[in-house]
C-alpha cells in the first residue's frame, strides 16, 4: 500500500476518534500511539480546511490529503514583508517596540504577516546579519570607547625619529558615528581627555559609557563590581553618565566599537600610511580628515551614512552638554598647618581654621584646587604655581587674624593722610625703614591708637617734631606727646641750633682757632 495512503489512514483514524468517539486529545494520543502534537495539527488543518466527518468520508486520500496540506501561493501571492533595515533602525529609537511596529506594518498592510511570523521573520533577518547586529542599541544610550591595537606614528622634526602614540576610538550604539583622535598615551590624563573631545565632537552625553577594564578607568579588575577610578568616577559625575565597563576578557560586550576600531584602523590609519606628520596636532588634523569621510560614507547594510543616522537617532536622543568641560583632577591627602594653610607643591592655601591639625583632601586641577573634608567642600581657591607663596581668605582665618589682614600699607597711608601730612609723611618713613613692610603695620597702628588718645591735631604737631629730629619712631612720637613737647613753642632751624649751644667759659668759639 502507498505510503501517503497509509498516512492519511491515520490521519482520518485521529479525525474518526476526534468526531465520532469524541475522544480527547490524550485518549487519541494513547490509542493511536502517536503524539500529542500530530494529533492538534490534524484537527486544526481540518477546521482551517472547513471539513467535517461527513465531507472526510466522501474525499479519496488524495483529495484529503490536497485540502490538508494545500500548496504554497505562487511568488506573486506572498504576504508582504516589511522593509527590514529600516524597521530595524526603527527599533534603535526610544519607546519603539517590536509590537508597536507589528501594529504599524498591519495598519499598512492588512494582508501582511501576523505576528508569529512577523517576529519570527524579523528574528531571522537579525541573525542573518551577523553577530554585531544581535544587539539592540537605543538612541543615545551607550557610548563605546576603547583604544586601537595597531600605533599612530608622527615624525620628530628635531631628530627624525618616529614617534608613537595611542589611537583612541569611541562610537555611538544605534548610529554607530565614530570619533577617533591621537593621544599620546592611555594614562588616565589623556583617558579622560580624549573622551572629553569626544562628547564635544558628538555634541552631547549618552546615558552610559562602556569602556574596557584598563588600568586608566578600573582599579579592581572584577566580572560582578570592577572597582573605578576615583578621577574616572569624577568625570561621569561632571557629565551625568554612568560608567559601565566590560567584563574581563568578553570583547563582545563591547563588540560595537570592537568594529569600530577595526574600521578606524582600515579607513584611518592605512591611509595615512604614507602620510607624514610632524607633530602630535598635525596628525590629528589628518585623521579628522580621514574620519570625516568614514563617518560620511553609506553602509551597505543600512544605506545611510554614519553621519546621517547620527542626525536621525543620536543627536535628538543625546543630553546636552554641561556649562563647561570637565577638567584633569588629582587628588591629594594634607593636614591643616597650625597657620591655617595647607601644602600642594610649594605653595600654600588656606583652611577654615576650625580644621585645624586635620586631614583634608585636596582635589586640584591645573587652575583650582578645592579642600574637603569628609567629602565636603570647604575651601575653593585659584591654583598658583609660585613657591613659598601664600593663597588666603580672610574668612578662614580666626577674628583676631582677620583684623589684623585688613590692614595694608596702602590703607594706612590712607588712615595717616586723614589725620595731616605730617602723620602720613612719618607713616611711610616708618613703612620705608623696614625691610618688609608688614613688620612696620604694628608701629602705624600705635599711631592710630595715639590719635584716640591724644587727639588728631597733637599727633599731627608730634609727628612734626620727631620728623625733625629723625625720630622716626612709635616710641619717639608717644615721648613727645607724653612729656607735651608737641605744646612747645614753634621752632625752626636757626632757633633750635642756637638753643643746642651752650653758651658758657669753657666754650672757645672759631675765634680760638685763628
Amino acid at each position: 500500500m502507498p505510503a501517503e495512503r497509509l498516512c492519511m489512514r491515520h490521519t482520518r483514524e485521529i479525525l474518526r476518534h476526534k468526531w465520532l468517539l469524541a475522544l480527547s486529545h490524550r485518549a487519541i494520543r494513547d490509542a493511536l500511539g502517536t503524539s500529542h502534537g500530530t494529533v492538534c495539527n490534524t484537527l486544526q488543518r481540518a477546521e482551517k480546511a472547513a471539513l467535517d466527518w461527513a465531507a472526510v468520508e466522501a474525499l479519496s486520500d488524495v483529495e484529503l490529503e490536497a485540502r490538508l496540506y494545500p500548496p504554497p501561493p505562487p511568488a506573486g501571492t506572498l504576504r508582504p514583508e516589511p522593509d527590514w533595515p529600516k524597521l530595524h533602525l526603527e527599533l534603535r529609537k526610544k519607546g519603539v517596540t517590536v509590537e508597536l511596529l507589528y501594529q504599524e506594518y498591519q495598519a499598512h498592510s492588512p494582508d501582511g504577516l501576523r505576528r508569529t511570523a512577523f517576529c519570527e521573520h524579523y528574528r531571522l533577518w537579525v541573525a542573518a546579519r551577523g553577530p554585531v547586529m544581535r544587539q539592540t542599541h537605543r538612541a543615545g544610550d551607550k557610548l563605546f570607547v576603547d583604544y586601537a591595537g595597531h600605533k599612530a606614528v608622527y615624525t620628530n622634526p628635531q631628530s627624525g625619529q618616529p614617534v608613537q602614540c595611542e589611537l583612541f576610538v569611541a562610537t555611538l550604539g544605534a548610529s554607530n558615528f565614530t570619533y577617533a583622535e591621537a593621544s599620546a598615551s592611555q594614562k588616565i590624563p589623556d583617558f579622560l581627555a580624549s573622551q572629553v573631545r569626544a562628547l564635544a565632537f558628538f555634541g552631547g552625553v549618552p546615558c552610559a559609557v562602556v569602556s574596557d577594564q584598563l588600568k586608566s578607568a578600573v582599579t579592581v579588575h572584577c566580572r560582578y563590581e570592577p572597582g573605578m577610578n576615583t578621577a574616572y568616577v569624577d568625570f561621569a559625575r561632571h557629565y551625568d553618565t554612568a560608567l559601565m565597563p566590560a567584563r574581563p576578557r568578553r570583547p563582545k560586550d563591547k563588540a560595537k566599537v570592537e568594529v569600530a576600531v577595526q574600521v578606524a584602523e582600515r579607513w584611518v590609519l592605512a591611509r595615512l600610511r604614507n602620510v607624514q606628520s610632524f607633530s602630535l596636532a598635525e596628525l590629528n588634523g589628518n585623521i579628522r580628515a580621514r574620519l570625516d569621510e568614514m563617518n560620511d560614507r553609506p553602509m551597505r547594510a543600512y544605506h545611510k551614512s554614519r553621519r546621517q543616522l547620527f542626525e536621525e537617532l543620536d543627536r535628538p536622543a543625546l543630553r546636552p552638554l554641561p556649562q563647561t568641560p570637565y577638567q584633569y583632577a588629582q587628588w591629594k591627602k594634607a593636614r591643616v598647618n597650625i597657620d591655617c594653610h595647607v601644602e600642594l607643591c610649594g605653595h600654600y592655601y588656606s583652611a577654615p581654621y576650625t580644621l585645624l591639625q586635620q586631614l583634608v583632601e585636596l582635589c586640584y586641577t591645573e587652575s583650582t584646587v578645592e579642600i574637603l573634608h569628609d567629602g565636603k567642600r570647604v575651601a575653593l581657591h585659584r591654583r598658583g604655581y609660585e613657591r613659598g607663596r601664600h593663597t588666603t581668605v580672610a574668612e578662614h582665618l580666626p577674628q583676631g587674624h582677620q583684623e589684623h589682614l585688613k590692614w595694608s600699607a596702602e590703607r594706612l597711608l590712607q588712615w595717616a593722610g586723614t589725620i595731616g601730612p605730617m602723620t602720613e609723611a612719618l607713616a611711610d618713613r616708618i613703612l620705608v625703614s623696614h625691610a618688609h613692610p608688614e613688620q612696620g603695620y604694628r608701629s602705624c597702628l600705635g599711631l592710630l591708637r595715639l590719635s584716640k588718645q591724644y587727639g588728631k591735631e597733637r599727633l599731627e604737631a608730634a609727628c612734626q617734631r620727631a620728623l625733625w629730629t629723625g625720630a622716626v619712631y612709635y616710641r619717639s612720637v608717644k615721648n613727645i606727646l607724653e612729656h607735651n613737647l608737641d605744646r612747645a613753642p614753634s621752632f625752626d632751624d636757626s632757633q633750635t641750633r642756637a638753643a643746642s649751644v651752650a653758651v658758657h667759659e669753657n666754650v672757645r668759639g672759631p675765634e680760638y682757632y685763628n
